[in-house]
């Protein structure tokens, strides 16, 4: 079984920005974790914030998959450095998780049947943290480039977009420019 090696110090916490067309008043900032084992991919999303201004899913709502990211959702966009096709992640607060390919920039392809990722939530009044063990063989193998995303959907229905970077003047998760994160990965 293919085994993702990433670098080997302690997963660094990398802070997302909110989109500057759409400030965020009720979130304080949003951090990730990333490290990768045996089993996987370990991803901590860290939102703080006033929690009651926030829509939240929880497990007893289910929401259609296809539009997780119409709500509080965490991202991640993973692609190999040198190719044109990609691999979005949605991961809702509520347990769910949906997986889309893409040939090129928004030129969806059909997604294999892949096994699920676990995926736990913690909250109370100021945070929100989300973990995520997404198994090796949803990875692709060699050099990658990430997109580390959110969705923040504020109980007034409006949205807010957090990312590494934001590439254009209106979010766009998808602009290649926006998977600022570069990991060295080796599948043996």
């Amino acid at each position: 079984m293919p085994v993702a090696v990433f670098p080997t110090e302690p997963p660094e916490q990398i802070s997302l920005v909110c989109h500057p067309a759409l400030p965020d008043g009720a979130v304080s900032g949003i951090a990730v974790t990333l490290a990768a084992g045996p089993e996987g991919v370990l991803i901590r999303y860290r939102l703080a914030g006033d929690m009651a201004a926030l829509r939240v899913p929880d497990p007893a709502t289910p929401l259609p998959p296809e539009r997780l990211w119409a709500h509080t959702c965490f991202e991640l966009f993973v692609a190999e450095a040198c190719a044109e096709g990609y691999r979005e992640f949605n991961f809702s607060p509520n347990g769910q998780w949906m997986r889309f390919d893409f040939a090129d920039y928004r030129q969806r392809i059909a997604s294999p049947d892949s096994a699920a990722p676990r995926i736990e939530t913690r909250r109370d009044a100021a945070r929100l943290e989300l973990d995520v063990v997404l198994g090796v063989e949803q990875v692709p193998p060699g050099d990658l480039v990430i997109g580390l995303t959110a969705v923040v959907e504020h109980a007034d229905g409006s949205h807010a977009y957090w990312a590494l970077r934001h590439p254009a003047a209106q979010p766009d998760f998808h602009h290649r420019d926006g998977f600022a994160l570069a990991l060295k990965a080796v599948n043996p």
